[in-house]
């Protein structure tokens, strides 16, 4: 009963800053209610028995991924917002996006109710141990190319934080 009271509350908290990340005009503070979007994401996961997803969701997103982010603001300076800088065509094809994502997003959900009874997990679905046999057996390659993939971005990172050297 508390479970459910629990997956509830933290819904409402994902849903209310994922909304507020979107509608807040301070970069700044659109990656705080990122943060605490990804907090009760966490949540989501603890729930559902994986601590060690929720673990790394926390360390990984809340952590690594905000500190570039912020970074990124930082030090493009974007503390002002040139909405006389956007032309028609921009805002046309942002509400063609977002009409594409809600015609997505409903088609998904019609879907979802047609699809049936989940497959039944067993209770150390989210444990280490059973994560890392799949990561490591299953899906070495993928997981082997996504760490060169962010390698490849973090030497992308500094060549572009580093300042022209005039010779």
């Amino acid at each position: 009963m508390i479970t459910e009271y629990l997956f509830w509350f933290l819904a409402f908290v994902s849903v209310f800053g994922g909304v507020a990340t979107i509608l807040s005009r301070n970069p700044v503070h659109s990656v705080l209610y990122l943060i605490l979007t990804f907090f009760a994401i966490a949540g989501h996961y603890l729930l559902l028995n994986a601590q060690f997803l929720a673990a790394v969701h926390v360390i990984v997103y809340a952590g690594a991924i905000m500190v570039l982010f912020l970074y990124v603001i930082m030090m493009l300076n974007l503390n002002r917002l040139d909405a006389e800088k956007r032309t028609l065509i921009g805002k046309v094809t942002s509400a063609v996006s977002a009409g594409l994502l809600l015609l997505v997003m409903v088609g998904v959900a019609r879907g979802g109710s047609e699809a049936g009874e989940a497959p039944a997990e067993s209770i150390d679905a989210g444990l280490v141990e059973n994560l890392g046999q799949v990561l490591y057996r299953d899906f070495l390659l993928p997981f082997e190319m996504a760490s060169v993939l962010f390698l490849g971005a973090m030497v992308g990172a500094v060549f572009l934080s580093k300042k022209e050297l005039n010779s």
